[in-house]
């Protein structure tokens, strides 16, 4: 009896292992120029060179992903990428300054040019389509369970998430493993044709967004893919590509899994979605799939703020920047999309009675504390954010030394940016950023012209201030018009009849003697005697 349930075991197995399907890792099809239309021109030539320098080794190498891609739809790549057979230890013996990155997924960054020529050309070895199924398994992510994945080369987490995938194989398997199928073809620019195995030129035609696999699955392995999805529709959506439908159902089901994502890595995730020149258009897609809540808690607040004016200006600005290849800094940004609670935290903090400096530094504390967290809350990026934002009350400040330590400082550009968007919304005078703008590209003798008027604007603040408007003695009103000379002396002697004392009649200002006395004739008290930083 119990041979016999044995057998009937074997015999299911057997039966559903004769079943099972081979995975379709697509039938390779090479697309000629004539026909894909790539204009070689295009291509960078250093990943020209890297390709040359791989080939001419034996080896097989590629331009990939979304350089391909870019390059297929008449758009400019940001960068290139190379794929090839020559394993991570083979491509960085073939180039000098060629360095071993990544454990989750071994690549290799090759060098070119130094200072602002650098370049890095990422080379990845073609990966092997594994079954999950069979990988090891380990609790926990890539920085809790570091540890457990020493030595393995393909792992995955008890949600099926891939931890590692360094097992390298053929190029139509290479394929298969890559997300989207305009992201899967490969071109060789020396022979100029492309490598499609998923119909991702087709997709282009119908600009369709396609995922490769089933969608559920792919999810899980790795749910930023989730996020990527989001990002290439953003960018794509002005040319009018879709998601294939069958793409976007799972997202919204899938989108739990992202809670067990290292948190620096989502953060690096959300800032590009936020700075790759189509923060407006991300938006607008995140509400469209229903992913506008629960990504990411800091996304979360950007999405909620989209349409008030300051950020969406600072959203717009940053598309423009990036549009025309000036550079974004995710300081700016957060620092913008974080204001209102600043400003709110500083106003409770000011009903206090606190002073209004450490009152800043209190909300600003707090604004860390519940919005930004461990992830990069109290590095640099919280460094340049908190400059920003202590930068704008003393915009308001525009006496003695004030504007010549501003414009010196390293972060005044970004914090006089931030002012120019509260000025664009009507937060601050259009005057005041007007102002600062000619005062930081001005010479010394026009800086001076635009401190005595920022001085003779105060004037009548200063006027309207005063408590009380002092008893003027009969003689002014015999003074004739315009007599402004007489004026100081008119009001000296109102002084003393309101106290009592006898009339002076020596004259109000002397020549100083010896390093003493008074502010010479024509040269105010703040001139001699500047206020520094207040």
């Amino acid at each position: 009896m119990i041979k016999n349930f044995i057998d009937k075991l074997l015999s299911k197995a057997g039966s559903g292992a004769r079943k099972r399907p081979a995975h379709p890792y697509g039938k390779r099809v090479e697309v000629p120029a004539s026909v894909h239309g790539i204009d070689p021109a295009r291509v960078d030539r250093r990943a020209i060179d890297v390709v040359r320098t791989l080939q001419q080794a034996g080896f097989e190498a590629y331009i990939v992903g979304g350089a391909v891609r870019d390059m297929l739809l008449g758009l400019k790549p940001k960068d290139f990428d190379v794929a090839t057979n020559a394993t991570p230890e083979q491509v960085k013996g073939l180039f000098r300054r060629a360095f071993i990155i990544g454990r989750r997924f071994r690549i290799v960054h090759v060098v070119h040019g130094r200072g602002r020529e650098n370049e890095v050309i990422e080379v990845s070895t073609f990966r092997a389509y594994l079954d999950n199924a069979a990988a090891e398994q380990v609790a926990g992510n890539e920085k809790t369970s570091r540890a457990a994945l020493a030595g393995m080369q393909h792992a995955v987490d008890s949600t099926g998430r891939v931890l590692r995938d360094n097992v390298w194989g053929p190029q139509d398997e290479d394929a298969t493993r890559r997300d989207f199928t305009l992201n899967a073809m490969y071109y060789d620019p020396e022979s100029q044709i492309v490598v499609d195995y998923h119909h991702g030129i087709e997709d282009a035609k119908k600009k369709t967004l396609r995922m490769i696999g089933d969608p559920a699955t792919r999810y899980r392995e790795d749910p930023v893919r989730i996020i990527r999805a989001v990002r290439f529709v953003a960018k794509l959506a002005a040319l009018g590509f879709t998601l294939e439908p069958k793409t976007a159902a799972p997202l919204v089901q899938s989108q739990q899994l992202l809670a067990d994502v290292p948190q620096s890595r989502m953060f690096d995730e959300m800032l590009k979605l936020l700075q790759t020149g189509h923060a407006i258009a991300t938006i607008e897609q995140l509400k469209k799939l229903g992913l506008a809540k629960g990504i990411y808690p800091l996304l979360d607040v950007v999405v909620e703020r989209a349409d008030t004016p300051f950020v969406l200006a600072a959203l717009t600005d940053t598309d423009r920047r990036v549009k025309e290849g000036k550079p974004v800094a995710p300081s700016f940004l957060l620092a913008c999309v974080l204001w209102q609670d600043v400003k709110s935290g500083w106003e409770r903090h000011l009903a206090k009675g606190e002073h209004a400096l450490p009152a800043l530094q209190d909300a600003i504390d707090g604004v860390f504390e519940r919005r930004i967290g461990d992830v990069s809350g109290r590095g640099k990026l919280a460094a340049d954010m908190r400059e920003i934002w202590v930068m704008q009350p003393r915009f308001e400040k525009r006496t003695g030394r004030v504007p010549e330590s501003m414009v010196a400082q390293l972060r005044f550009r970004a914090g006089f940016d931030f002012m120019r968007l509260r000025a664009d919304i009507g937060e601050v005078d259009e005057a005041l950023a007007s102002w600062w703008q000619e005062y930081s590209t001005a010479d010394e003798f026009r800086r001076e012209d635009l401190m005595e008027q920022a001085r003779e604007e105060q004037k009548p603040r200063t006027r309207s201030a005063a408590p009380a408007a002092r008893r003027v003695p009969r003689e002014a009103a015999a003074a004739p018009a315009g007599s402004g000379d007489v004026l100081p002396e008119l009001a000296e002697r109102a002084e003393g009849a309101e106290t009592g004392a006898p009339k002076k009649r020596r004259r109000r200002r002397r020549k100083p003697t010896g390093g003493g006395g008074e502010a010479p004739a024509g040269q105010s008290h703040s001139d001699a005697a500047p206020h520094g930083d207040e």
